[in-house]
């Protein structure tokens, strides 16, 4: 079964959907951050975060993704994830105002942050869960678009049913509950996306 859900920022309301309501819940706001303070944050980010490829060993081979990614957190956290092992570098300005505002819509607090860089269109994330050990166990992940809108799927782990919907600039994506033991979830690549994307997921780390 497929679905597909068409829905974009407007920067003159603020509307929310149910996305997953099965096995978990996910909770799409189209535009929590305004176009103009979108912008800024994204450049800010690019520029203020300290940017990193991730590397890995695949059957003997070394890869670097093009893609890169940042930890960030209340305390040097350490995250493992696709083997590879970060500690959690002091929030900046710029994340502390974001996570201020998530955590004032979502009324939970974060301690952590992890942030992706995609260049473009040629940079993606297969189907995964975030479910690493380090995690709080059903715990709420919110996740926070800037820049470019892309297709953002999640696929049920028993039954293969798809959802599909777009990630518009400044908008947040809500998942709680169980819906990373039952559900994952992707970012496709697409040859059509030629400007930059920041995603900001902000999670609880069990310490």
């Amino acid at each position: 079964m497929h679905a597909s859900l068409n829905i974009t920022s407007s920067d003159n309301a603020v509307s929310s959907q149910t996305i997953i309501n099965k096995d978990g819940i996910a909770i799409y706001i189209d535009s929590l951050i305004s176009e103009e303070k979108s912008k800024l944050f994204l450049l800010l980010l690019s520029k203020n975060i300290q940017w990193k490829n991730d590397e890995s060993v695949i059957f003997g081979k070394h890869f670097i993704t093009r893609r890169k990614t940042a930890w960030y957190g209340d305390r040097p956290f350490c995250y493992t994830y696709s083997k590879i092992k970060r500690a959690a570098l002091p929030w900046t300005n710029e994340l502390l105002e974001i996570k201020y505002i998530v955590e004032k819509n979502v009324s939970r607090k974060f301690n952590s942050c992890l942030l992706n860089f995609y260049h473009d269109g040629d940079d993606g994330m297969g189907w995964h869960s975030d479910n690493e050990k380090e995690l709080k166990k059903n715990g709420v992940i919110a996740s926070v678009s800037l820049g470019a809108m892309r297709k953002f799927s999640f696929k049920h782990k028993k039954t293969k049913e798809k959802i599909h919907l777009t990630l518009g600039n400044g908008s947040l994506l809500t998942m709680k509950d169980r819906l990373q033991e039952h559900w994952m979830h992707q970012l496709p690549k697409s040859k059509k996306i030629r400007e930059p994307r920041i995603n900001l997921t902000f999670r609880t780390i069990c310490s």
